[in-house]
């Protein structure tokens, strides 16, 4: 049956994490903070699964440019707040010292639920995500662009690490946040769907079992979401600075509405067997932007900058028709100067050729943070 065609809005969900301003340790947010910040914000804030997290979502945005504005708002709030109790956010998917085993969980059924279902694998979920939604409103399309567009989340993670660090050392990893996460059940690339009769099938076997109450405890990297007409992209680490997470949001709304056009064409690009995708997801995940992820057409590992360079052809005139050309040109800043990760080395280093010790250098990673989370507000 024919359907209109998707308009690809799109919604940015962060989770930040609140640090005490002395100690920049992280710190539990106090009841009457997450409260001001849900009335403030009119809902568009929520607590976490640990009580020094906080998460906001924009509205539904036609473009880039309206995330930018949706999202200068939200993190302006939440820092002018946050203030107010000696507390400061950061936007890094994991502290760079403090112990999970330090941290209070949200007193919320939701998270009861989740502490008893996911026992000693929960209780060190000292992570936070970026998830970006881009609306496609056919439910069989959706599922068809999903399976697609899953070739591109290494891409998208590679550039958008922002964990090195954990719990005061340095991992070697771009983004140890998705070692963390990956211990989860129900997560890693989506599987090939053929329908979205066959999604809601599996979702209700498990459902019916008991074993899920609904489709939002499946967290694939990729997933249609369980609230709205979208497909919902979870593969990258939160971002420290609003302009890479305009320019990770306008990527992945203009990869999935080249994909669309291409099927306008009788076109799609070629799936590939998971094992081939997780092989350049562990790339994406280890190295980040700096040692290139596999071209599985030309048969060789090729340098990020130049699969980069490819995607700007492939979206080029999605580009264009969404408004996101300035904001994804920042992609080829993070190939330039270094994702979230690298940037976090490089003021670790800093410090220890300064003649700081260990302590005071990873302090001086909470503090970049800090300040990075407010440029372009």
């Amino acid at each position: 049956m024919a359907h209109a065609d998707p308009d690809f809005t799109i919604g940015v969900e962060e989770e930040y994490l609140l640090v005490d301003t002395d100690s920049l340790a992280l710190a539990p947010a106090p009841q009457e903070f997450m409260d001001r910040c849900v009335s403030e914000l009119e809902g568009q804030a929520s607590p976490e699964f640990l009580a020094c997290q906080i998460e906001i979502g924009t509205t539904v945005c036609a473009t880039t440019s309206h995330a930018r504005e949706e999202l200068k708002r939200l993190r302006s709030c939440v820092a002018r707040v946050a203030g107010d109790y000696n507390l400061a956010p950061i936007a890094a998917s994991c502290h760079p010292f403090s112990d999970w085993k330090d941290q209070v969980h949200t007193d919320r059924e939701r998270y009861q639920v989740l502490k008893r279902d996911l026992a000693g694998v929960g209780y060190r979920m000292l992570i936070s995500g970026m998830h970006v939604h881009v609306g496609i409103p056919a439910k069989n399309q959706r599922i068809d662009l999903m399976n697609q567009l899953k070739y591109f989340l290494p891409h998208l993670l590679a550039m958008s690490g922002s964990s090195p660090f954990w719990q005061g050392s340095d991992t070697g990893m771009n983004s140890y946040r998705l070692t963390v996460f990956d211990n989860l059940p129900r997560t890693g690339l989506p599987p090939q769907i053929d329908s979205w009769g066959e999604y809601e099938r599996s979702v209700e076997s498990l459902v019916d079992t008991g074993v899920i109450e609904d489709s939002s405890k499946i967290w694939w990297d990729l997933r249609p979401s369980a609230k709205f007409p979208t497909i919902e992209s979870r593969i990258c680490d939160v971002q420290p600075t609003i302009d890479t997470t305009l320019a990770l949001a306008g990527l992945t709304q203009c990869l999935t509405r080249m994909l669309w056009r291409l099927g306008k064409k009788n076109q799609r690009w070629r799936l590939y067997d998971n094992f081939l995708i997780s092989e350049n997801r562990w790339r994406a995940q280890r190295y980040g932007v700096n040692e290139g992820l596999i071209d599985f057409g030309a048969g060789e590992i090729l340098p990020f900058s130049e699969l980069l360079e490819h995607i700007f052809e492939l979206v080029e005139e999605d580009s264009v028709a969404m408004n996101a050309c300035d904001d994804i040109e920042v992609a080829r800043q993070i190939i330039a100067g270094g994702t979230g990760s690298d940037k976090q080395r490089a003021v670790y280093e800093a410090a220890i050729a300064a003649g700081k010790d260990k302590d005071d250098a990873l302090k001086d990673i909470v503090r970049w943070l800090t300040e990075a989370f407010h440029e372009g507000l």
